[in-house]
């Protein structure tokens, strides 16, 4: 497994990718904590739910049972300037 910051691996990128095809994990972290991983995509093409059956069969892995919640977001009017406004009069 390797680790590497965002720049590193931002500047670096074809190199680390090179590392993944091989089969290696690349940690990319953030003033040193861990925020993502890079894995080498199933060859097989598997749905999720196919790959993690097996967990998900001995009670491992918990799949949610309700999809992400698409609703609209509330818009609020505002009263006064708009942010075009205000940027435009803080330069001034």
């Amino acid at each position: 497994m390797i680790q590497a910051g965002i720049k590193e691996i931002k500047n670096n990128l074809s190199r680390y990718l090179a590392r993944v095809k091989d089969g290696e994990e690349v940690m990319i972290t953030e003033r040193g904590k861990t925020i993502a991983r890079i894995v080498k995509e199933n060859s097989k093409n598997m749905a999720i739910r196919e790959t993690l059956s097996p967990w998900i069969d001995r009670g491992v892995v918990i799949m949610p049972s309700t999809g992400p919640r698409r609703e609209a977001p509330v818009r609020y009017k505002a009263t006064g300037k708009s942010v075009a406004e205000m940027v435009i009069e803080d330069r001034r």
